[in-house]
């Protein structure tokens, strides 16, 4: 039996690795980690919410580091946190009323490709970006990485059972 500083523990050291991992996975393709056209398969991460909403604070923690560090900065980590924060929120939030997790998945694919309008609204603000030009980019290049993924996160589960990590 667990006690309760042991699982706040395990709670803590599982977001950090999954911090970790969006890090990693964000630094590995960083000429197209920022911009607006961004293919970070780190954004696969997303998905960790559908089958533990605990993880989320790993992926988001992963978004403000990146984003201040290598992205563009305060602003970037910013808008960039709130995003992802608002689409993670979404999923967790829809956890429980949605019990097929293929449709879970299909669900947070869409919530981040739409929430990238507050990145394509950051772009705009920051560089002058044309907006709708932007978030068309966005939206299709978080679409194809959050896709693709799905099906590649729902095996990787099968295996790790993130339901049983924070």
């Amino acid at each position: 039996m667990q006690t309760k500083s042991s699982k706040r523990l395990r709670f803590i050291v599982v977001n950090g690795i999954i911090m970790a991992l969006y890090l990693v996975l964000s630094i590995l393709v960083q000429p197209v980690s920022s911009g607006p056209i961004q293919l970070r398969i780190s954004e696969s991460l997303n998905h960790v919410v559908v089958f533990n909403r605990k993880l989320m604070w790993g992926v988001f923690g992963g978004v403000v580091v990146y984003n201040l560090i290598w992205g563009y900065g305060a602003m970037d980590a910013l808008f960039g946190g709130t995003q992802t924060l608002l689409s993670l929120g979404l999923t967790a939030l829809i956890y429980h009323q949605v019990k097929n997790v293929k449709l879970r998945l299909f669900i947070n694919t869409l919530a981040f490709t739409a929430s990238m309008a507050l990145i394509a609204l950051m772009l705009n603000m920051t560089g002058g970006e044309a907006f709708w030009a932007t978030y068309g980019t966005l939206a299709a290049s978080e679409f194809i990485i959050m896709g693709l993924s799905a099906p590649l996160m729902y095996y990787v589960n099968k295996r790790v059972q993130f339901e049983k990590r924070a």
